[in-house]
């Protein structure tokens, strides 16, 4: 089927959203996308936890010594560009779930008028069979009469 469409040049509601991204907006998402999983927490754990023990067991310098205060600038200005970027990212997420909430109502709609069309379609069907019957009835009487 995506074959298909891809062979028609059709695109879903989600492809032409995607296509229509500047390259500020994929970043932004790209970046919201790998701050909240699960490789970035761990990674930036492992970083400030090396971070932590070199500054504590250092042989030849403390660059950073408890408090740790450029961590601790280095976590503010992460949080400070972070914030923003992520925040634009859900935006952008607000508006794919009304662009999809609307296609979904509108498919909802095709759907219904599809199904009331079906339903007075079986209804002439049975209205059919049901004159076929009561005629048939009728000349069986006749014919007992």
């Amino acid at each position: 089927m995506a074959d298909l469409k891809k062979g028609l040049g059709l695109k879903t509601w989600h492809e032409k959203h995607q296509s229509q991204l500047s390259f500020g907006q994929k970043v932004a998402d790209g970046v919201a996308a790998s701050m909240g999983s699960w490789n970035f927490i761990i990674i930036q754990s492992l970083i400030v936890a090396l971070w932590i023990v070199l500054n504590l067991i250092a042989w030849f310098s403390h660059w950073d010594p408890y408090p740790f205060i450029l961590l601790n600038l280095l976590f503010s200005t992460q949080a400070a560009y972070a914030a923003p970027v992520i925040m634009m990212a859900q935006n952008r997420q607000n508006d794919r779930d009304r662009v999809q909430a609307a296609e979904d109502y509108r498919t909802n709609v095709e759907a219904k008028e599809e199904i009331e069309e079906l339903q007075r379609a079986i209804a002439r069907l049975e209205e059919g069979k049901l004159s076929e019957i009561i005629k048939r009835l009728d000349e069986i009487q006749k014919n007992k009469a």
